[in-house]
């Protein structure tokens, strides 16, 4: 049961809608998740004995047969930077093998897969707000305490990453259900998309400050520096959150009204417990599906760039690891743009009645599998052009940015009751590339860090955008499904179903 907080209006009026102040402080928290998730990929390029490891890989490749030896290659470092690569390949003061380096890489996935379902249940049922709050502590204390754990062993890395993991899991159930109890339909892309394009910037931020802070300061300040400045969001979040408009003190009645009114909320609803998920409706839906492969074949794209460019960036294009963060962090600031105008064109084209809420989606996800696939195959070609091959990458993953306002948001459209459940379902899956993905990369480059070897990897993730893409455009859908409320059917999008019962 839900108490109604009396409305007392916001600090700048009707200027900053409440949901808004709501979007931007679960973006920068979803932001910080994802830069302590990826400060280890850069910071380990500092970490790691590359004279060590490099001496225990010699001549493995002379292994290989003559015609695929005249097959593979290694581009020289750019114009000025091969006395910096070299001196940064000695830096580091660990001597971790390839696999171990995945293993490393992929352990924060292991909690991230367990913690998912649970922790969308607790959303759903008791408060999104207290989840997704606690979800980053454990990240920020973690991340803290990695140097010291780190130094102990690397268990104790691995430790501190499947913590954060279990952290990390959580959020995007907890978000989801933010969502759905504060978006209006007609505000759900661009919202969606200002949520979760936190995940973009805060890869990016990361980057860069893992590049600079390991240059100037050392490998272990990244993880002091990045885990102090995140305490200050969560005071933020415990002051200006809620789990829905009805507990909102900041937010004028207007707004409530208006926000509960397109969701088809009455004071009658807030009273109600929480309906029973129906599991069976929910594992036999096409569009359920339909996202759920998509959501898969995606994460394995997505982590691939996240994860592994920096270190194609390093074995393949020889660039150090200040020009190495700058590259791989370039896409992450347009992608941003991209992503919240892509989500607002689709929002406005939807209020005007130009396209449905079905349309909207599979647009979104076929720029975020075509665009990428299409670069990765040219990728596969370009040899050792460095600019090229940055600036392809760039527009790659920068056209992933569409998913947030695609299949990413089509678990609210389809059952908003049962967002946060299934999102964790879906992402519960589609983890499972996270862990394999950093794996598979070491597994493929152990003694081989050549184009040819990379070639492997990116035409793997092109075979799965391209199941991703023919999946979602048929199977994909964007209506709310008869099974989001008990008793209740829903005959078209976007239509609040508590609505159709009041009229039937």
């Amino acid at each position: 049961m839900v108490k109604e907080i009396p409305a007392r209006g916001t600090i700048c009026g009707k200027c900053l809608p409440v949901r808004y102040i709501l979007a931007v402080l679960g973006s920068i928290g979803m932001a910080i998740i994802y830069g302590l998730k990826v400060n280890l990929s850069v910071a380990m390029v500092a970490m790691l004995n590359h004279t060590a490891i490099g001496n225990d890989n010699v001549n493995l490749s002379h292994n290989l047969n003559d015609n695929f030896t005249k097959t593979v290659e290694k581009c020289q470092p750019p114009d000025g930077d091969n006395d910096n690569y070299v001196a940064i390949l000695e830096d580091g003061p660990f001597d971790w093998s390839g696999p171990l380096q995945g293993t490393l890489l992929s352990c924060y996935f292991w909690g991230y897969l367990i913690s998912q379902i649970p922790g969308a249940r607790v959303a759903e049922n008791f408060s999104a707000k207290w989840v997704m709050l606690t979800a980053v502590a454990i990240n920020v204390f973690c991340t803290i305490l990695t140097p010291i754990f780190t130094k102990l062993h690397y268990v104790g890395l691995i430790f501190m990453r499947v913590l954060e993991g279990i952290g990390g899991g959580v959020t995007f159930p907890a978000m989801h259900c933010m969502i759905a109890a504060w978006s209006p339909p007609s505000e759900r892309s661009v919202m969606s998309t200002i949520i979760y394009v936190g995940t973009s910037f805060g890869t990016a931020v990361s980057i860069l400050m893992a590049g600079f802070l390991s240059d100037h300061l050392g490998w272990e300040s990244i993880f002091y520096v990045m885990g102090g400045l995140s305490c200050i969001w969560m005071i933020l979040w415990i002051i200006f959150v809620q789990d829905n408009p009805s507990q909102q003190r900041f937010i004028t009645a207007e707004e409530r009204e208006m926000i509960n009114g397109s969701l088809g909320q009455s004071k009658e609803d807030a009273k109600e417990g929480h309906p029973p998920t129906p599991w069976k409706q929910v594992l036999t839906s096409i569009p359920f599906w339909a996202i759920l492969i998509a959501h898969c074949c995606s994460n394995w794209g997505w982590y691939m760039f996240l994860i592994e460019v920096p270190f194609y960036m390093k074995q393949v294009l020889a660039l150090n690891v200040t020009s190495n963060a700058m590259a791989s962090a370039m896409p992450y600031f347009p992608l941003l743009i991209f992503s919240i105008v892509l989500g607002k064109i689709l929002d406005t084209l939807k209020a005007k009645g130009k396209i449905t809420t079905t349309a909207a989606r599979k647009i979104s996800t076929t720029i975020a599998s075509a665009v990428p696939t299409l670069c990765l195959l040219i990728l596969c070609y370009i040899g050792c052009r460095h600019t090229w091959a940055v600036a392809i990458m760039t527009i790659g993953i920068i056209c992933m940015g569409a998913m947030f306002s695609g299949f990413l948001s089509n678990h609210i459209d389809i059952a908003p009751n049962f967002a946060g459940t299934l999102v964790a379902l879906t992402n519960t899956v589609a983890t499972l590339p996270g862990i394999i993905v950093p794996i598979f990369v070491g597994f493929i480059t152990k003694g081989n860090q050549t184009i040819a070897a990379w070639r492997i990897i990116f035409f793997v993730t092109i075979v799965l955008f391209v199941i991703e893409f023919v999946m979602y455009i048929i199977f994909g859908s964007g209506e709310e499904q008869p099974w989001n409320k008990k008793n209740q059917t829903s005959d078209s999008e976007n239509t609040p179903l508590r609505s159709k019962q009041n009229n039937s």
